[in-house]
């Protein structure tokens, strides 16, 4: 699929010379905001299967190939520059979100926070393990999305990587084609670590189950609230994504987010359990 760049603004840099290499770009975890004392959702204990997979393991083998991927969205002249409207939109949501991150899991205090932005049509967005995410322009472009909105998708994408699905889902998968034995957590779980080593594209096309959507909904959701943005706005979002689909599950992003009445009504019982928190990051300091 060839990528594209919008028309109002051009991915492939300013008229006065193409753009430079892109510089890094880290968010601190470990700055600004108070850790939360108590989740006001209520998601339950991460699966213990995750820890028959090393999470060094799998975060060195996503940002392996987060940086593959934007190389190859460079090569196609797709990427983002650092100046990009949109781009600096979306670093400055994650600003926000990232400094409520840890309590979730203090692994994400040490993560290499990163954003991009990737010219494609594709309404699609996903948050890799240790904390690389990516948007595409079709998920901003065809949906309108306000900044409230677009803090939703950003962590419920932030969700998935901080609850550790994809390690979850990568033994829940592996585990009957290795198979995983009793004693193989003695032995270090070599087939395990070598599948998490080697997932090459799996990473961005790993099927997550519908309680893993619940609960990025919802953890998602307070990260937004702690954060200072709209509750509603999470209902909103998925009545967006419903509409978009026509009826159809063709999106790319929908294929792993299936959108439907019962989670938005999910969701509108639990945006009055996060008011409080919106309400008190609207309060000056």
């Amino acid at each position: 699929m060839c990528f594209y760049c919008p028309s109002s603004t051009s991915l492939h840099g300013s008229a006065h010379g193409p753009w430079s290499a892109r510089r890094a770009f880290v968010l601190s975890a470990a700055t600004a905001a108070a850790t939360p004392a108590l989740a006001q959702v209520d998601v339950g204990q991460a699966s213990a299967l995750r820890k028959l997979v090393p999470a060094e393991t799998l975060e060195t083998a996503a940002t392996q190939q987060y940086s593959q991927m934007l190389e190859q969205a460079r090569a196609k002249r797709a990427l983002a520059p650092e100046d990009h409207p949109q781009l600096q939109r979306l670093r400055a949501i994650g600003r926000r979100l990232v400094p409520f991150t840890a309590p979730w899991n203090p692994r994400a205090r040490g993560w290499r926070w990163e954003i991009n932005l990737i010219g494609s049509p594709q309404i699609n967005a996903f948050c890799m393990p240790g904390g690389k995410i990516a948007f595409y322009t079709g998920i901003l472009e065809k949906l309108q999305l306000t900044d409230d909105e677009a803090a939703m998708v950003m962590g419920h994408e932030m969700a998935h990587a901080l609850r550790e699905h994809a390690r979850e889902r990568l033994v829940k998968t592996q585990a009957t084609n290795l198979g995983l034995r009793l004693g193989a957590q003695l032995l270090g779980l070599g087939d395990l670590g070598n599948a998490a080593a080697n997932l090459g594209g799996q990473l961005l096309t790993l099927q997550f189950s519908r309680s893993d959507e619940s609960d990025a909904d919802l953890v998602g959701l307070e990260l937004a609230a702690r954060a200072g943005y709209q509750p509603q706005a999470s209902v909103k979002l998925w009545q967006k994504m419903g509409q978009a689909t026509g009826g159809k599950s063709g999106l790319a992003f929908l294929s792993t987010h299936p959108s439907g009445p019962q989670r938005i009504r999910e969701l509108e019982e639990n945006v009055p359990k996060v008011q409080k928190l919106y309400a008190a990051a609207q309060r000056p300091s």
